[in-house]
């Protein structure tokens, strides 16, 4: 008798269910392998009996050394009624493999692992042929932490790079969409910089291989402090991790489902995609039979008060959950409608620590600080100069506690190692959350040193600028590396034949900067910040003196012809004619503001 084949499940399917139900993600893998008893002959097996580490512990090796297991445990989820489950990969990267000595295999591990998980959702479908099962690959953090320094003592120092992450994770897509996985999912986040690193990774794999998954992203909040580990708030990294524009994003891990309400309001009120919650079975207990406290009764009721006040798309378990949990679940949430997807108000949405965001409607006026900028504060060049870092974090401090809402940073100085000293200050500054709560723009005119900073910090930075200086295909290269590291721009008045001097060339500059960025590069409008040039004037020259005027006009003619975007301007630039008398510039500056 010949068997119906299989027909996959699309992105299509995975959106209608989404639409009309509440769908259910598995539960614990972890808590699922715990409770078989394993010894180390098992997580050997034939092929790693001869390996020079224990590796006992090392839970997604059993892929390789015992498949029944781990495909069981996929098994049991869907039948307790789970519409997707993740694969057994959750360190399956050459990164938290290093720990093993077992680098080298991790290709095959990811391959073996979505595999499994592949079976076991064609085996249901094949039993249950009205039903639709889902394969996401779990992408773990890593057992490293891009943010945060392993030493007490030099808060700079690193253990990971950006650029290692992203290698690292990289190796890990290949092998699972090689295996048959439906969704990506780097899950279980504690540090933003680490998932920026892997979205960076699948944006680039899209990009080498011509084949798009959807993207599901998971955040972890630590404590009741409501932030990750690396110090962000769930707003400030929702804001972080938008431009991967995800079929989801959510929280999993760390917390009981109790403790996770006010954060998964926040995380539903503005994302304007699917949210899902798969908490842990409530709080830690050795004598509990899973170690954690929560009956699959308890777990599902807090679900579904969520689901009541319409604040998921998706629910499942993470430590401590079983089948019998996932069971539970689904029976509950059943009885639930999802809640509603709707798009987001355009806006400038950055972040530090902390968010910052500029409504379309607003007409605040945001104060940059830069007096952390080598070229416009000879204090500070000298401080970096002399390597005097713990005064140079001063500096950025004062600047924050006297309003500065973004602190531009620029260390293009003749005699500085622009890239070095842009690494190490912003690593410094990280350790600092009385700095680091504010969004960070990086300023240089070598965009290697843009990309130093990028690669350090985890909230949603400015770039101080991009230009068409260079020509058109030199702007979308850039455009399109800001759009990855997930950054908004300044974009400068300057094209290939000079600066904008003129109103009519600040327009037709910026207006056509505008075009190719929201209609070849796809970048958010919203991301968009002018800066049509603020010039000096009295400068004895009559040509000079429309300066001043031109700008502000400049801007208002921007505003009607580049929808959503913002401008800037260095208002210091209109007195500079005026250095060293401090009362005229004031003036100055005061009725310049005024006007624009």
């Amino acid at each position: 008798m010949n068997k119906t084949p299989i027909i996959r499940p699309t992105e299509k399917d995975l959106r209608k269910i989404l639409n009309e139900k509440i769908l259910i993600m598995d539960g614990a893998m972890g808590t699922m392998i715990q409770q078989k008893k394993l010894v180390e002959s098992d997580f050997r097996g034939d092929l790693f009996k001869n390996h020079e580490s224990e590796l006992k512990g090392n839970n997604d090796l059993l892929s390789i050394t015992r498949p029944d297991v781990i495909k069981n445990i996929h098994r049991s989820y869907f039948e307790a009624g789970s519409d997707l489950v993740e694969t057994n990969t959750f360190s399956s990267t050459s990164i938290a493999m290093a720990d093993y000595h077992m680098e080298g295999i991790v290709h095959d591990l990811n391959v073996a692992s979505a595999k499994l998980a592949r079976e076991a959702a064609d085996e249901t479908m094949s039993a249950h042929p009205s039903r639709k099962c889902f394969v996401a690959g779990a992408i773990g953090p890593t057992n490293r932490t891009a943010s945060l320094s392993p030493d007490v003592n030099d808060p700079s120092l690193r253990n990971v790079t950006f650029d290692e992450l992203v290698e690292s994770y990289y190796q890990q897509i290949l092998g699972l969409v090689e295996g048959g996985v439906d969704i990506l999912m780097p899950e279980t986040t504690f540090d933003t910089l680490n998932l920026k690193a892997a979205i960076f990774a699948i944006e680039n794999f899209f990009d080498t291989s011509g084949k798009r998954l959807p993207v599901i992203l998971s955040i972890t909040i630590t404590d009741a402090s409501g932030r990750t580990l690396s110090g962000q708030t769930t707003e400030a990294c929702l804001n972080s991790i938008a431009h991967a524009k995800p079929l989801g994003v959510g929280l999993n891990c760390a917390l009981g489902a109790d403790a996770m309400r006010p954060y998964l309001q926040a995380l539903s009120k503005n994302s304007d995609c699917f949210v899902h919650c798969y908490p842990n079975a409530g709080l830690p207990n050795p004598l509990a039979p899973t170690g954690y406290d929560e009956k699959p009764e308890d777990t599902a009721g807090s679900l579904f008060t969520f689901a009541d006040e319409g604040l998921l798309n998706m629910a499942g378990g993470c430590c401590g959950t079983t089948p019998e949990h996932i069971h539970a679940i689904s029976e509950k949430l059943s009885q639930a409608a999802p809640r509603d997807v709707s798009s987001t108000d355009p806006a400038l949405r950055l972040s530090g620590l902390e968010d910052f965001t500029l409504k379309g409607e607003s007409k605040s006026l945001i104060m940059v600080g830069e007096r952390t900028n080598v070229t416009g504060s000879p204090r500070f060049r000298k401080l970096i100069e002399s390597e005097d870092y713990e005064a140079a974090l001063k500096v950025a401090k004062q600047q924050v506690e006297n309003g500065a809402n973004i602190i531009d940073v620029n260390f293009d100085a003749a005699l500085l190692d622009g890239e070095a000293c842009m690494t190490k200050f912003l690593n410094l500054v990280v350790s600092e959350p009385d700095i680091s709560r504010v969004p960070i723009m990086i300023d240089s005119s070598k965009w290697s040193v843009i990309e130093a900073g990028l690669k350090v910090i985890q909230g949603k930075c400015i770039i101080n600028s991009i230009s068409l200086k260079e020509g058109t295909e030199a702007f979308k290269e850039q455009a399109n590396l800001a759009l990855r590291y997930g950054a908004a721009v300044v974009v400068m008045a300057f094209d290939e034949e000079g600066q904008a001097a003129t109103l009519g060339d600040k327009v037709r500059i910026c207006e056509r900067a505008y075009k190719i960025l929201v209609d070849e590069v796809g970048f958010p409008p919203h991301d968009i910040i002018f800066d049509p040039n603020v010039l000096t004037l009295a400068t004895g020259m009559d040509e000079h003196n429309a300066y001043g005027v031109d700008f502000i006009e400049a801007v208002r003619e921007i505003k009607k012809r580049c929808p959503h975007a913002r401008t800037s301007g260095g208002i210091s630039n209109v007195s500079f004619s005026f250095r060293g008398n401090n009362h005229v510039r004031e003036a100055m500056h005061a009725c310049f503001l005024y006007n624009a």
